[in-house]
This record gives structure tokens, sequence and C-alpha cells, in this order.
């Protein structure tokens, strides 16, 4: 029960109960990219992306954002980008989370060079 509550009235759970009704009637199956995000096009030329998870804007890769955004590019017939060997997998914006990127772990391994007024 608390599950279809959740579907009606929250955005942050994959999609609401309105957009699942845009989706079937109104939306063309575009493709997939590799976290499982599903992406619609309507027939007027609207674009959206169901998450498969938590919903983040950070999540979808170079090759799906370029097409979401209307930006003409080579990968927009295909949706299949060459990945090199040498090119690292994407990863969503990680501020916020135990995995964010601190520059000074340690405080004390910079001393400063002024005195602040509260020590």
């Amino acid at each position: 029960m608390l599950t279809v509550f959740k579907k009606i009235f929250t955005w942050w759970n994959q999609d609401t109960f309105g957009t699942r009704i845009k989706t079937i009637f109104m939306g063309k199956y575009v493709g997939t990219d590799s976290f499982g995000n599903k992406y619609y096009e309507s027939k007027n030329g609207k674009r959206w992306v169901i998450y498969s998870n938590e919903i983040d804007a950070s999540k979808i890769p170079v090759e799906w954002y370029s097409w979401i955004h209307f930006t003409p590019n080579k990968i927009e017939k295909n949706h299949n980008l060459e990945k090199y060997e040498w090119q690292k997998p994407h990863k969503p914006n990680l501020t916020g989370t135990e995995k964010a990127y601190y520059p000074n772990k340690n405080k004390n391994a910079i001393k400063k060079k002024y005195k602040t007024w509260k020590d």
C-alpha cells in the first residue's frame, strides 16, 4: 500500500503515476543506457528519462546527455559510443555522499599562513 502511495505522490521514486500514464499513451521507447535508465520521446518532440534507481540528473551518460538536450552529434542515430580502453566509466555526481572527493582529508597537513579571529 505504501509503495502505491509513493508512486502516486512522489517524484523521487523513479516516476509518478502521471508520468507512467504519459509514458504508456504518448511515449515512444528510444533506448536504455548502461545504468538501466529508459529514454522516451513523444510525437511532438518532448524527451524524458525514467531513471532505474535514484533520480539524479548526473546519472545520464555522455551518449544520452546530448540526445536529451537536443544537441545534434554523430551518436544520436544509434546511441552507441565506442569507448577506448583508456576511458573511465561514467560516474554520477558523488557530492554529499561518502565517496565524495575531499582534497584535504587531514586538516593538519597544511599549515595556515594566517591566524583566524576565533581560534
